[in-house]
């Protein structure tokens, strides 16, 4: 008789001793797809709201930002000065340029491929080339309006710019650039 109860205790003991074991399998299953589910919307807030990454598409920004580099933008800061390197979308188009003048701001492209900046040359000592005009709809001097500006390439014979597509609105800025991360390093 004794057999008999060792044998099912051993049974029971040994189906209670699995209970445990797939409960725990469970316990950690779910435990890792919580955690993974909170990475996931945390990712999705960072790079869905708040930073975005993408590509560089043509020489517009040459030689700090070539086509093909990475670059590292901030959603938030609408409000770019000028320096500040943005991304914008215009008729569709993604564009990287350089912030010259914000709202209130007279532009002037001249035809001796000089910026003037409310009346004064814009001297950038980073710049390697001349900004010449380009034959667009854009009359100058360009009077920017509260949440407007105006951006340069700095390959400046030949970026599509704001002397292309003329202001952008602060409503068309997908971000400023906060890094750059070169094609040959990845």
């Amino acid at each position: 008789m004794r057999s008999r109860r060792n044998g099912r205790k051993g049974n029971r003991n040994s189906k209670r001793s699995m209970r445990p074991v797939s409960e725990s399998l469970r316990g950690q299953w779910r435990w890792f797809l919580i955690r993974l589910l909170i990475l996931i919307g945390i990712l999705y807030v960072l790079f869905g709201c708040i930073f975005g990454i993408t590509t560089v598409k043509n020489e517009d920004m040459a030689p700090r930002i070539s086509a093909g580099d990475l670059v590292l933008y901030y959603r938030l800061d609408k409000k770019p000065v000028a320096g500040d390197v943005i991304i914008c979308k215009k008729n569709g188009k993604q564009y990287v340029g350089r912030v010259v003048g914000k709202g209130g701001d007279s532009v002037e492209v001249t035809e001796e491929a000089t910026v003037k900046v409310n009346g004064s040359i814009v001297l950038d000592q980073n710049i390697f080339y001349e900004t010449p005009q380009y034959e667009s709809e854009v009359k100058y001097p360009l009077q920017l309006q509260e949440g407007e500006c105006f951006i340069l390439g700095d390959h400046r014979e030949g970026a599509t710019d704001s002397r292309y597509f003329g202001a952008v609105d602060t409503q068309e800025i997908r971000g400023k650039i906060i890094t750059v991360i070169r094609r040959n390093q990845l």
